[in-house]
């Protein structure tokens, strides 16, 4: 491998990088860093069978990508986000360290050497001062399972606080607490081949179309290939292309999710569609449950949720009569006040028929990214430890600190802050440090102005970050510089408890590291030289799985060289199983991880919208995704046929509403919530039912067309799961008489980043 050193300039300093060359010249085989299908990919080397190296804007040799027809889990599909990926590794990078004690200075360049320092020193004075309560880290599903590990060590059991959290937290917390609640155990018991047997597909919160496309177009391929034999159910309030191939589309009023489940278990027992030998040997809960959903008849129902009689009675037939039922849900559903709730009460009617632990059937949660199921395994949630342990269980506590060399007592008794809390805490001074890691929150986050006033407060801010530029460098103290997938190897798990090994295939850019090194040496800095002394991401993984041993989620047989020689694994994998890619589902026996090996119905009662329309906000805005963008644009935003696919978001809304509120298709409207006014184009369609408006939610400030649709989106949050309801918003909307974006603060701070980062660009 031959490196070629690039001489350029950072405010008056003269650096060196190297720029991104082939590491490998053989074609590689990984896993797909955008959403949590986890789609295997090959990825081709620049110039490539002789052919010409291509190279993106600013010069970089970029690889090529295509479906890995050999990966399990996607047979050879990906989409197009996935087909540009290498369009996106070199591009708009932090290439350094970068400092500055003020937000009102200039960022500096500074050594890894001295940022450690900077980190150290700080840590201990915070620990002396405010003790371990007073440090909080946001993590993300694009970690590696190896770099969400060492931050769990490093927080949990070095530092003695459980204040680490993820972007999960708005993605699927509200799927772990249900699958927890209602099996005793996080873990989709489902895979992938489900929906090659399936019978019924029950899609509810979710436009696999565009956030899930490959198992979309698996999905798509099966009802053209067996239209009799699948039938589609998709509730969602829009006409999405997910809900087009639909046979049944049940357009319910936003917030009314739980109320339909309830009436539809109703119907099924009121039809005999019930599996008495399940429910009788199998769970706990079903008189209560019974009780709980006797209030929803078909005709209060039909009202409360606006859908026909005649379509809830038939979905219930569904329901009653068919073998195989798969249901299937993402953001919709999670990211509600009454998130776990819901999903609570999609596992009722799985209970309540029998349809778990079969082929083609069961509740089957779709994960955002792509390894938000790494992360859980890891620990990843404020709750949580390694192998789905608690933070509350003292016999959880005592086995990991045994595993990792801590004396007892080293692990807090106490969930942390989860990701919310932490802003919280920022905002009354409490937070001294805030490390952000892998994720752009002042896009993701609910309530922006909020979150970047909260920043203000916070000591020290830190952001490790692939990137240069995204919205939350701007509000960072240090900046540090990551090493991302394609530069760094470690594991994935994608929803369908599928491992695939990532190698490193290209050298890293600049002076980035990984994520796990950056944590093991600051570990060892902070004097836990026996914890955190590691070789390799694959010594860091063997620990990992290690502790998952005899636990649900068991991968204790699996290790890079595995996963390299004999390709993707589910779990669970136990020590010595030799069996692989053979399709596994939870739960075949029947016996649940529960005290009393039983799964339990739930009994929740609806409570809608945490913030319903009203008078002087009449509209229910909900956000989501486009096909062509992933998350909030920090990588796809840099290819030009993405950015094609979707100049600019659009507010869509319905004929009878722009007419109400005097709106043009393609005009200019300004959407107003109880946190602020944005503006965005108008798309009048009768794609979304009347009362509801959608806003994709990828853009930030940092966008030429710049619409951050999550400032408008409230805080409150499901109360069990702690995620927040980023699904509905009561605004109002007019025309926008004149669209002027007001002047950059005269602080110098975006200028000087900007003018900092750009040559390092170049």
């Amino acid at each position: 491998m031959v490196l070629t050193p690039v001489a350029f300039g950072i405010g008056g300093f003269s650096v060196q990088r190297f720029a991104p060359m082939s590491l490998v010249s053989a074609t590689v085989q990984s896993q797909c860093p955008y959403c949590g299908v986890g789609c295997g990919l090959d990825l081709l080397p620049p110039g490539e069978a002789g052919k010409a190296v291509k190279r993106d804007a600013d010069g970089n040799p970029m690889w090529s990508a295509r479906g890995n027809r050999t990966h399990p889990s996607s047979l050879g599909q990906v989409c197009i986000k996935g087909a540009t990926v290498g369009e996106t590794l070199g591009r708009g990078r932090l290439s350094q360290p970068l400092y500055r004690a003020s937000r009102s200075d200039a960022f500096q360049p500074i050594s890894w050497d001295s940022a450690f320092d900077l980190l150290s020193e700080h840590i201990r004075s915070t620990l002396a001062s405010k003790g371990a309560n007073a440090i909080a880290m946001y993590g993300s599903g694009q970690f590696h399972t190896e770099d969400y590990y060492l931050a769990q060590k490093l927080l949990k059991g070095a530092l003695g606080t459980n204040n680490f959290d993820a972007n999960s937290r708005l993605c699927m917390s509200s799927a772990v607490a249900g699958y927890t609640r209602s099996l005793g155990s996080d873990g989709p018991p489902c895979c992938y081949e489900d929906l090659d047997h399936c019978s019924v597909a029950f899609l509810i919160g979710t436009n696999t179309a565009e956030c899930h496309p490959v198992l979309f177009q698996r999905l798509l391929k099966r009802k053209k290939r067996d239209p009799k034999g699948l039938t589609i159910v998709v509730v969602d309030p829009r006409r999405t292309d997910t809900a087009k191939i639909a046979d049944y589309h049940l357009a319910l009023a936003p917030g009314t999710d739980l109320a339909l489940l309830h009436a539809l278990a109703r119907l099924v027992l009121q039809d005999s569609g019930f599996d008495s030998d399940f429910i009788d040997n199998a769970t706990d809960g079903f008189a209560g449950f019974t009780q709980t959903i006797q209030a929803w008849t078909p005709g209060k129902t039909s009202k409360f949720c606006g859908i026909s009689e005649k379509d809830l009675r038939a979905v219930a037939r569904l329901w009653s009569r068919q073998d195989n039922i798969l249901s299937l849900w993402s953001m919709g559903v999670n990211q509600r006040r009454e998130g776990t709730a819901v999903v609570g009460g999609l596992i009722n009617l799985h209970l309540l028929t029998g349809q778990i632990g079969k082929p083609g059937a069961g509740p089957f949660s779709l994960t955002g990214q792509p390894n938000a199921m790494g992360g859980r395994e890891a620990g990843g949630l404020a709750h949580l430890l390694p192998g789905y342990r608690l933070v509350t269980n003292a016999e959880h506590r005592s086995e990991v600190e045994k595993a990792w060399g801590f004396t007892p007592g080293s692990i807090a008794a106490q969930p942390g802050m989860d990701a919310w809390k932490q802003v919280e805490a920022m905002e009354r001074g409490e937070l001294d440090l805030w490390w952000v890691a892998a994720t752009n929150p002042l896009v993701s986050m609910p309530n922006l102005e909020r979150v970047k006033a909260a920043m203000q407060r916070c000591g020290l801010v830190v952001v490790s970050e692939a990137y240069a530029d995204t919205e939350t460098s701007h509000y960072a103290h240090l900046l540090l510089p990551a090493a991302q997938w394609s530069e760094k190897s470690g594991a994935m798990t994608n929803s369908e408890r599928r491992v695939t090994f990532c190698p490193a295939f290209r050298p890293r850019h600049g002076e980035s590291r990984p994520d796990w090194e950056v944590f093991a040496e600051l570990g060892r800095r902070l004097g836990f030289i026996d914890q955190f002394s590691y070789s390799s991401a694959a010594e860091v993984y063997e620990e990992f799985t290690s502790l998952t041993e005899n636990r649900v989620c068991d991968m204790s047989g699996l290790s890079h060289s595995l996963l390299q020689e004999h390709g993707p694994q589910q779990w669970p994998f136990f020590r010595g199983d030799e069996s692989t890619t053979i399709s596994k589902r939870l739960y075949e026996d029947r016996h649940f991880p529960t005290a009393s090996g039983r799964a339990r119905f739930q009994q929740d009662k609806p409570l809608g919208l945490a913030e319903p329309p009203c008078a002087a906000y009449p509209l229910v805005l909900t956000v989501g995704r486009y096909l062509g963008q992933w998350h909030t644009m920090t990588r796809t935003g840099k290819v030009e046929r993405l950015n094609a696919m979707h100049p600019e978001p659009c507010l869509e809304m319905h004929p009878n509403d722009a007419e109400r509120f005097g709106l043009e298709h393609n005009g200019m409207a300004a959407i107003t919530s109880r946190r602020g006014t944005l503006t965005a184009r108008v798309n009048v369609t009768d794609h979304i039912r009347p009362g509801s408006v959608f806003l994709p939610m990828h853009w930030g400030f940092t966008q030429a067309e710049a619409c951050e649709a999550n400032a408008l989106m409230h805080d409150q949050a499901c109360p069990i799961s702690k995620q927040p309801e980023l699904k509905a918003s009561a605004v109002v909307v007019a025309p926008a008489v004149s669209v002027v974006k007001p002047e950059e603060q005269e602080t110098g701070v975006l200028d000087n980043l900007r003018r900092l980062l750009t040559p390092a660009l170049r």
